[in-house]
């Protein structure tokens, strides 16, 4: 499967477990990130994509998931972080994600990290099960 980054945002529309999804697939680029917060009105749930094999730049990624979680309008959202490309021999396994991004420091958040690997979709779906359990007990 060949991949490319997501230069701009693309948006679809998702029926799992009998929730409609609206998900905006905003790109992780440095010059991108400004435009991300014009997405952060009525979202209920944010997914959090880490390439888990990128060791250099995860610090960076724990910035800008803690500069999202501060603003206002995602103070309700629940957290869902895909600790991607699992299937890279270096890649970080989700404790160490989950420690290299704070995320025990999330005290008021819901929260929850799923191993993944995009290209065979290992993962993907108990992510997404998590999510969709958390917005149903949100009505």
């Amino acid at each position: 499967v060949t991949t490319i980054p997501t230069i701009g945002f693309n948006v679809e529309t998702v029926e799992y477990k009998n929730i409609s999804f609206t998900v905006w697939d905003v790109g992780g680029q440095d010059k991108i990130r400004p435009l991300w917060r014009h997405y952060f009105q009525n979202t209920q749930g944010l997914i959090f994509v880490v390439d888990s094999n990128d060791r250099e730049r995860v610090n960076e990624a724990r910035e800008e998931l803690m500069r999202m979680l501060a603003e206002d309008e995602l103070r309700d959202a629940v957290l869902l972080v895909f600790a991607n490309k699992q299937d890279l021999p270096n890649a970080m396994n989700a404790a160490e994600i989950t420690d290299k991004l704070g995320l025990h420091s999330l005290r008021h958040r819901n929260w929850y990290i799923q191993a993944t690997c995009a290209t065979s979709g290992d993962g993907l779906y108990e992510g997404l099960d998590w999510l969709a359990n958390q917005l149903k007990n949100k009505k």
